[in-house]
């Protein structure tokens, strides 16, 4: 799983989040066991680059999900924090640089959200760098597919939830907002079964848009 997330095919999860394969591995955990491992895994990779990450995750945060499409939506987030994050001399005197994982409850919801001081993204910007393939001038010197934030936003829209950036001040905060497993969350699942595409019967053709 270690390598799965610091090396992810993000075709292929894409592809799962998008198709009813998810509806197989959905299961209660606790959001915020996710965030700190999560953190814990890029913790290293973070103090190579000279950067401060925190864990803000103390209080259980219930959600029914896929628990492996939500690591890796969380884990795409951090990685792109890290290739991102402004070095100590770019930022404002008296800001360190860090990244900050938090999971916490908000209402019937829970928030996963991974907050950098890196360069932040212009709100013009935001809502076409969450589709699939896009990546802004200023990130093309970066490793990538341009696949990460959309991939982020297809797992949360599988799970009735929402994908939404922000400004950090400076940097930029994503926010992944997911039902809380309780009540609220058995209805709105019994939703997203109805949105789900219903897998084609063995021996039918399917045709998938790539």
């Amino acid at each position: 799983m270690r390598a799965a997330l610091l090396q992810p095919d993000e075709p292929l999860y894409r592809a799962r989040a998008e198709s009813g394969q998810a509806r197989d591995n959905m299961s209660d955990f606790d959001a915020a066991e996710v965030a700190r491992g999560v953190g814990e895994l890029y913790e290293p990779l973070a103090d190579e680059k000279g950067l401060t990450l925190t864990i803000d995750a103390p209080a259980a945060a219930p959600v029914r999900g896929n628990r492996e499409l939500i690591s890796q939506a969380l884990a795409n987030l951090v990685d792109n924090s890290i290739k991102y994050a402004a070095p100590d001399a770019a930022l404002p005197e008296g800001v360190r640089p860090e990244i900050k994982i938090q999971a916490a409850s908000a209402g019937d919801h829970i928030l996963l959200t991974v907050a950098d001081r890196g360069p932040g993204i212009p709100a013009a910007d935001r809502p076409r760098v969450l589709e699939r393939f896009v990546r802004l001038e200023r990130s093309r010197s970066q490793p990538g597919s341009g696949l990460g934030l959309s991939l982020a936003v297809a797992v949360a829209h599988l799970h009735a939830g929402d994908l939404k950036l922000e400004d950090n001040e400076p940097g930029l905060r994503t926010v992944i907002s997911l039902p809380r497993a309780g009540p609220v969350s058995q209805a709105v699942a019994g939703d997203l079964t109805r949105l789900l595409p219903v897998p084609a019967p063995a021996g039918g053709s399917d045709s998938q848009g790539g």
